[in-house]
């Protein structure tokens, strides 16, 4: 009898509802059923196909059956998160690894959950984009000789039947002799035992399970291959492996990948080099001495409040003010911490990408050979004439986004500090302002066919930072990007001199959804955004206001639901152009359209 589990992502209907919606299905597959994303998103419920979504049943921390029978790990609750996104039905299926890849060989599964990924396994199977790396270890007793694969000749070598060394010690014809069990666990406890010569199994499985079955006479003595893992289907399953690698991707865009990975994996891979748990350790010591501090600093503000509400009514606006400010010092603490956890994996990327970038270039000239020498072939699970085109700019991309990345945590612990830079540069609006369109040109180019630029002439200088206010006008245009419902809809930027107040004023206007009114008091409030669900933080409008309030400027809004947004940005001219003689009011005006272009 086979050990093994399913997972249903859906609430059992009563029987009458089951019986109307198995007659609506009836009904469906009469006709020809539209392809996935488009009309099959009005289905009803007991319409949709159930996808069973097979996995290992013993294979810790990816897939598991846990102490009460029920799927869990790693792949699981990725599983269960793409379902979510993508609003599919999914049945987990663990058993025995090789019973269910013999299963979707046979198609009674419909997918893995996590397959490594091999040119050999291609002839058989499709891959999704990974979403682990596995490395391969060689387990060895304590004391036993350090090998590599080459050297495993005329050794017993147990491996897990089925599993991706399985296929490479017979593909590969090293001369090992062949030791298959079910699992990992088997394979691990057979070595502890004195059985055999090495295990060539997992690491981090191996890891975790050494841990839990207290085999302390183990240790990893080479670590030859390093794999991409995934979702797999049988080859020319193009539909579901599409599902799965939208969902991955939408899970790796939102983060909570990021987040599912480390919950499961991330301990057991600061175990294999810096002991980043016991960093994590003292910085929790820390955390909680900061938390008690903070928590003091409040106790005391709170008693400090009512004593000087005690005293007189007249500083009750004081007082509010004295809140609002504690708030903010709490919440700067706490965000400078965030920022600086964030900070250290981001420069971690930007060392390692341009690595990556080199070693690819390096790498390039040999994959051509091999292109030319014997025609197109799967690289990264999509074809190599495609990927040689995409690979430069995946990793630009990556690069770049590391660097927005750091730049978004540079003004956290900007809004958190709140000292600011120096605000003695002069410099012209109009310039900050093209700056800040040049650097969001195509998210402009995305959002809208009208894009309007028109610049006052002979604007009189600022003084102040240029680049921050740079940095705001990016942030009012990406929100009159993101309020468009349609390119047709037209952003206009416009500046022009206020003599009457002797300021320098830029409006920025969109034809969007507009803004409830219930919302304008709170556009500036922190963390405070309409657009979580598509993964607003309300950072931008808050940093905003600060740094225009540090340059004695002034920041509003005008809107109603379904008419558009008008920004009007004021800020005060420097204080040798504000003492000129005032002109007869009139100004030129430097007009400029931003018109999409074809895409060639």
């Amino acid at each position: 009898m086979t050990a093994s589990r399913a997972v249903s992502c859906r609430t059992p209907l009563p029987a009458a509802s089951r019986w109307v919606r198995l007659a609506v299905l009836a009904a469906c597959l009469s006709v020809p059923t539209a392809g996935w994303g488009q009309a099959g998103s009005d289905a009803p419920d007991g319409a949709r196909e159930v996808i069973v979504v097979g996995g290992d049943h013993y294979h810790p921390p990816y897939e598991f059956l846990d102490e009460d029978g029920e799927p869990a790990g790693y792949n699981v609750e990725l599983t269960q998160a793409i379902a979510e996104v993508m609003g599919i039905e999914v049945r987990i299926e663990l058993k025995p690894w090789s019973e269910v890849r013999r299963g979707l060989e046979q198609g009674e599964i419909d997918i893995l959950q996590g397959m490594s990924y091999s040119e050999a396994r291609t002839e058989r199977f499709d891959f999704a984009p990974p979403h682990a790396i596995v490395h391969q270890s060689i387990f060895a007793r304590r004391g036993d000789p350090v090998v590599e694969v080459e050297e495993l000749r005329g050794r017993e070598v147990i491996v897990q039947r089925g599993d991706i060394m399985h296929d490479y010690l017979i593909e590969h014809d090293i001369g090992a002799v062949v030791i298959p069990v079910d699992t990992h666990a088997d394979a691990l406890r057979a070595l502890a035992a004195g059985q055999h010569d090495y295990a060539l199994v997992a690491n981090l499985p191996a890891l975790y399970l050494s841990r839990e079955l207290g085999l302390t006479n183990l240790v990893p003595v080479a670590r030859p291959f390093s794999l991409r893992y995934g979702y797999a289907v049988r080859q020319g399953d193009a539909n579901l492996l599409a599902k799965f690698s939208e969902g991955l991707a939408i899970l790796k865009n939102t983060g909570r990948h990021q987040a599912i990975y480390d919950r499961w994996l991330g301990p057991l891979e600061g175990r294999e080099g810096f002991p980043w748990h016991k960093v994590g350790q003292v910085g929790a010591a820390l955390s909680a001495l900061l938390l008690l501090v903070l928590g003091a600093i409040m106790i005391w503000n709170r008693m400090l409040k009512r004593e000087v509400a005690a005293r007189t009514a007249e500083l009750r606006q004081h007082q509010q003010q004295l809140i609002q400010a504690d708030k903010m010092a709490s919440l700067g603490i706490l965000v400078s911490g965030v920022a600086h956890e964030i900070n250290n994996p981001s420069s971690l990327l930007l060392l390692n990408l341009p690595v990556l970038r080199d070693a690819y270039a390096d790498a390039e000239p040999i994959l051509e050979a091999h292109y030319r020498a014997h025609g197109d072939f799967p690289f990264g699970g999509l074809p190599y004439s495609r990927m040689r085109e995409e690979i430069p700019g995946m990793i630009d991309d990556m690069e770049e986004g590391t660097r927005r990345i750091k730049r978004i945590v540079g003004d956290l612990k900007g809004f958190a500090r709140q000292d600011g830079d120096a605000l003695s540069e002069v410099f012209d609006l109009n310039e900050a302002v093209a700056t800040a369109v040049r650097l969001v040109d195509n998210s402009i180019r995305q959002a809208t066919s009208r894009f309007e630029t028109h610049y006052a002439r002979d604007l009189p200088p600022l003084e102040g930072n240029a680049q921050r206010i740079e940095q705001v006008v990016i942030n009012l245009v990406l929100n009159a990007c993101q309020a468009l419902q349609e390119t047709t809809q037209g952003i206009r930027l416009a500046t022009r001199h206020d003599r009457a107040t002797g300021r320098v004023v830029l409006e920025v206007r969109d034809e969007g959804r507009g803004i409830e009114p219930d919302a304008m008091s709170r556009l500036t409030d922190p963390f405070f955004t309409t657009r979580r669900e598509c993964g607003g933080t309300g950072l931008g409008l808050s940093v905003s206001a600060g740094i225009v309030l540090e340059h004695q400027g002034s920041l509003a809004f005008d809107s109603r639901p379904g008419e558009g947004t008008r920004v009007t940005l004021a800020l005060p001219a420097a204080m040798k152009a504000a003492a000129a003689p005032p002109g007869d009011g009139r100004q030129d005006s430097d007009t400029r359209r931003h018109e999409e272009q074809d895409t060639p």
